[in-house]
C-alpha cells in the first residue's frame, strides 16, 4: 500500500535551508495584530519590508497564509495550523538557545565542585564557605579527588568546576588559570628537640630524619627539586600521602617535616616551632584553574570570581587564625 507524503512536510525538510527566521517572525506577529502595518512595528521594521517578507513567506509555503477582508487580514486555515507551532518553536529558541542560563546565588541549589590538596582544603575552602553562607545558602561545596592524569578531562567534562592550588602538570592549551597568590615554606621541628633552639641551620637540617608528604598538589617537588640542584640529600624517615598526621609524629619525634608556612603557622599550636628552611626555595605559585569550553559558564564564572575575590591578596599564613586578612593587615 502506498502511503502519500504531506506535501508540506516534504516542502519544509527540502528548504529548511533558506528559511529566514526574520519571516518566522513576521508570520508569528501578523497572526498575533492581524495586521501588517502592527506588525511591522512590532518588529521594528518598514511597512514594505513587512509586505516583501510576507510575499517571500507565501511563495516559500505555497500558500497565501493572510488574505485582506474588511475586518482586516485573516489567516488562511493553513497559517491556522501552523502558528501555534511557530510561537512554540520561537519560545524555544528564545528560552533556550539565545537566552544564557543565569546563575542566581540566593535561589540555587547547586553543589560546587572543586578538586584540591588536602592544604588546599584547610585554606581555601573556609573562607569560601563563610561566603556561600551568606551569598548563597542553598549551594553546596563537593572536594572531588582526581588523579593528576586526568584532571585536564575532568575539568573539560565539568566533573569540576575548578581546580585550586598548585598543579604543575595542568598546562593544556584550552586550560585556563588565574595567580591567586605565592606562598613560601617552613620547616616543623618538635617544640621539645633540645638540638635546635633559635634557628635552624643547614647543618642540622641535613643531619636530623625527615617526613616528606606525598600529597596531591604536589607542592613538595619544588622544595625537593631544589635540594637535587644544590646536590643536598638528608634521610627521609618517613614518606605520608596526607599531611593530617604531621604535627602530633613531629610534636613526640626530633624528625623535620617541610611544609607550606601556613600550614606550618597553624601547626605552632600542638608542640612545633616553625623555621624558615635554611636554604632558598622558589615560592608556590597558588592558581585556580578552569577549562576553556567553561570560561563563560554563568557558575563557574561566579565560582572563580569568588575565590579571587576571597583570595587574592591575603596571607595564606593566616588562613586558620581569625585574623586571616589583607597582606599587611595587623
Amino acid at each position: 500500500m502506498n502511503i502519500q507524503k504531506n506535501p508540506i512536510l516534504v516542502i519544509g525538510m527540502e528548504n529548511i535551508g533558506r528559511l529566514d527566521l526574520n519571516l518566522l517572525l513576521l508570520l508569528d506577529a501578523l497572526y498575533a495584530d492581524m495586521n501588517l502595518s502592527a506588525a511591522a512595528r512590532r518588529l521594528q521594521i518598514s511597512q514594505p519590508t513587512a509586505s516583501t517578507n510576507l510575499l517571500k513567506l507565501r511563495e516559500f509555503f505555497g500558500d497565501q497564509l493572510f488574505i485582506r477582508t474588511g475586518r482586516g487580514m485573516r489567516p488562511t486555515p493553513f497559517a491556522e495550523s501552523i502558528a501555534p507551532a511557530i510561537r512554540n518553536c520561537l519560545e524555544i529558541l528564545s528560552r533556550d538557545v539565545l537566552r544564557k542560563k543565569q546563575f542566581v546565588p540566593e535561589t540555587s541549589e547547586r553543589v560546587l565542585r572543586i578538586t584540591t590538596s588536602d592544604v588546599g582544603v584547610m585554606i581555601f575552602i573556609p573562607p569560601l564557605l563563610e561566603a556561600i553562607r551568606v551569598m548563597a545558602p542553598h549551594v553546596n561545596v563537593r572536594v572531588v579527588p582526581v588523579p593528576h592524569d586526568e584532571l585536564e578531562g575532568a575539568l573539560e567534562q565539568n566533573v569540576v568546576d575548578l581546580a585550586v592550588g598548585y598543579f604543575p602538570d595542568l598546562t593544556g592549551s584550552n586550560i585556563l588559570t588565574q595567580t591567586l597568590f605565592d606562598h613560601t615554606f617552613a620547616c616543623l621541628v618538635s617544640s621539645r628537640n633540645s638540638s635546635i633552639t633559635d634557628s635552624l641551620s643547614l647543618q642540622q637540617f641535613l643531619a636530623a630524619d625527615h617526613i616528606v608528604i606525598n600529597e596531591q598538589g604536589r607542592s613538595q617537588e619544588l622544595f625537593e627539586r631544589r635540594l637535587r640542584e644544590l646536590g643536598l640529600t638528608r634521610r627521609v624517615l618517613l614518606h605520608l600521602p596526607h599531611f593530617m598526621s604531621v604535627p602530633q609524629l613531629i610534636a613526640r619525634s626530633n624528625m623535620i617535616a617541610t611544609v607550606p608556612r601556613s600550614l606550618g603557622v597553624w601547626y605552632q599550636d600542638s608542640g612545633i616551632r616553625i623555621f624558615p628552611p635554611p636554604i632558598e626555595v622558589p615560592v608556590i605559585q597558588l592558581r585556580q584553574f578552569w577549562h576553556r569550553r567553561m570560561n563563560d559558564d554563568a557558575v563557574v564564572l561566579w565560582l572563580r570570581r569568588l575565590m579571587a575575590e576571597l583570595l587574592i591578596g591575603r596571607d595564606p599564613s593566616l588562613a586558620f587564625s581569625s585574623d586571616y586578612g589583607l597582606v599587611g593587615q595587623p
